[in-house]
């Protein structure tokens, strides 16, 4: 059982097999029908429709969509023994369009439904929360070695059944964990945790273990960056303790839309993708499945051009916890540091004349009517002027340029005994990071490392330059480097910095931002936390997401979680301050935390109510 979090000190660490080396984490090769997964092979990206499963027509149609698109799996809920019989259909028609897309069936709730799942389809996906015993989930609090053991034996007996089927029909097999949908008997223990996740994948990857079955993926999910990022590094650190190499699909669950959904999905991902692990992914999107595709492609392309890159000099690794990461401590200097929320620079430099344009994007970054405590995001912490655009405010405290006598610009490269010495009389300075590697994020982790090494203390910005045209593009890359850092509680402020002035700099500013949201280190908007849909969901969606941003786009700092049904509901937007549930075909239940405070209500009155029941909670809060 995974009873204590593993530790480096002094030696490797033990989920990833380099820190300062792009290298792929080790795996043996898994089937799904003509694709093969694991780390001697691209990483696979995937999609799941949102059609009914009954609905054969409409389903084959958007498998179809999806394959053309790119997609190298797609995955379709079977929520029920009809659901799992369609599969055949589905299946056979798309093979007689002449598509060899692999079919994945998503199964909740009810463990037989695999079973019919696992005849007519290439893998299975299953949830160990929902192999438990119903009778103990109503009444056990605690559960004695005897229950436990029980219990064991019982779940065991039930998967192997499953097992058997998945052998005779050359099904794959992905054990899916979900935050927030972990069995009674692993909560009673572990909590809704981390290592709560990864015992519950453990005990179905035992059993694969001993009966061979070695065809089995595996994916920790969450909505939350930091929980699904930590149970994957404790996964990998529990396998490799016991001899076993199965892939990882990687996705962040419920990231939402738009902007805000490709930063969370980009910083999870990105993280893991930078130690080499991950063997398929899923961008989760709240848009056309479609969509996802090219943000897959783009995340997977990111991390493949690293492959080869120069060596990054080793450095100590025991004052670093993978597991259980706290923000880095700082002196503070400025605004910064000192234990202060993790700050944004905006970046205004130009290496030639000043448009108008980007006059008017200096002013509105420079003017300091927004405020970490009015509506909408605030303007940047600091702001960064070269020289030769001719905008630095001397009445300005928190403006610098280049040769600003504050700030000592640096990078791994020149961080030697001599610099630490320097910086260590100069307590008083900021340190400006670069990166000079294409594997930057392996580079300036490396730099964290030897600083704290040398037992240095002063603010550190990250600075990560790029040259992108296309807004996405900076986007992903900036969430995927930049996230990694701060998920591990590096940094104290960051810096965008784009030599295209194309994108303008206020367009960069969110960006930070939402990266800074994304990587749960500094909140400064209400955060959405909403699932794609599929087949399970009774209503529109993406049209119930837009209203409920549209209704709430005046309050700040909340998340709110709009959800297509009860399966992954209650469960996965544990977090959430408030909650929208789909309860049933134009019915609503709606909650304050965990809490159902409103059950099945009509669809019409349900962004209503839930404004109302916001209103109340601040009206509550306000009195107290």
């Amino acid at each position: 059982m995974i009873e204590n979090i593993p530790s480096n000190a002094g030696g490797p660490v033990p989920y990833c097999i380099n820190l300062f080396e792009y290298r792929r984490r080790s795996t043996c090769d898994v089937r799904v029908g003509s694709l093969v997964i694991g780390s001697a092979h691209p990483i696979r990206i995937q999609t799941m429709v949102t059609t009914p499963t009954a609905d054969v027509k409409a389903t084959v149609e958007q498998c179809i969509r999806v394959a053309e698109a790119g997609a190298e799996l797609v995955r379709v809920t079977a929520p029920a023994i009809r659901d799992a019989q369609a599969l055949k259909q589905i299946h056979s028609q798309l093979r007689a369009a002449g598509y060899n897309i692999p079919l994945v069936a998503d199964v909740h709730f009810n463990p037989s439904v695999a079973e019919v799942a696992a005849r007519y389809v290439e893998k299975v996906r299953i949830n160990p929360g929902n192999y438990t015993d119903k009778q103990a989930r109503l009444s056990t609090t605690e559960f004695s070695a005897d229950d436990w053991a029980r219990d064991l034996q019982r779940l065991r007996t039930q998967f192997l059944s499953l097992l058997d089927v998945c052998r005779q029909h050359g099904a794959a097999l992905r054990i899916g964990v979900n935050h927030g949908s972990l069995s009674s008997r692993i909560m009673t223990r572990y909590g809704d945790t981390p290592a709560g996740m990864v015992e519950s994948a453990m005990e179905f990857l035992r059993i694969c273990s001993d009966e061979n079955f070695n065809n089995v993926l595996v994916s920790m999910k969450a909505s939350n960056t930091l929980v699904m990022v930590h149970a994957y590094r404790l996964l990998c650190a529990a396998m490799n303790s016991e001899g076993m190499s199965y892939p990882l699909h990687l996705g962040v669950t419920e990231a939402g839309d738009a902007e805000d959904g490709r930063t969370k999905s980009a910083v999870g991902i990105g993280t893991l993708l930078s130690d080499g692990i991950g063997d398929t992914i899923r961008v989760s999107l709240t848009e056309d499945p479609v969509n996802e595709i090219p943000v897959a492609r783009s995340i997977v392309n990111y991390f493949d051009a690293l492959t080869n890159h120069h060596r990054i000099e080793p450095t100590d690794t025991s004052v670093y916890n993978p597991f259980e990461p706290t923000p880095r401590s700082s002196s503070p200097v400025l605004n910064l540091g000192g234990g202060r929320p993790v700050a944004t620079v905006s970046d205004l430099s130009t290496d030639g004349i000043l448009t108008s344009d980007i006059k008017k994007s200096a002013e509105r970054i420079s003017s300091d009517e927004q405020s970490d405590t009015k509506l909408g995001e605030p303007s940047a912490d600091l702001r960064y002027y070269n020289k030769k655009a001719g905008l630095i405010p001397s009445d300005d405290p928190q403006a610098f340029s280049e040769d600003d006598p504050r700030f000592i610009f640096c990078n791994y490269r020149l961080l030697t005994d001599e610099l630490a010495q320097v910086i260590r009389q100069n307590n008083n300075k900021i340190i400006v990071l670069d990166a000079e590697n294409t594997n930057g994020t392996a580079e300036q982790r490396a730099f964290f490392l030897k600083f704290a090494s040398f037992g240095l203390h002063n603010p550190v910005i990250i600075r990560r330059e790029y040259d992108e045209n296309d807004f996405e593009q900076l986007l992903l890359k900036a969430s995927c480097d930049f996230g990694a850092l701060l998920i591990d509680g590096f940094g104290d402020a960051i810096m965008i910095s784009n030599r295209n002035a194309s994108i303008p700099p206020e367009r960069i500013l969110s960006a930070s931002f939402g990266i800074l949201q994304a990587a749960r280190v500094r909140r400064t908007r209400t955060e959405y936390i909403a699932c794609p849909g599929c087949g399970r969901t009774l209503f529109d969606l993406r049209e119930t997401l837009s209203k409920v941003k549209q209704a709430t786009t005046e309050l700040k700092g909340l998340r709110i979680a709009v959800m297509g049904c009860i399966v992954n509901g209650p469960g996965e937007m544990a977090d959430a301050d408030f909650g929208y549930v789909g309860a049933g075909a134009g019915r609503v239940t709606l909650y304050r935390g965990r809490e159902a405070v409103k059950k099945n209500i009509p669809q019409e009155n349900a962004i209503q109510e839930l404004l109302a029941i916001i209103a109340d909670e601040n009206k509550s809060s306000e009195a107290n």
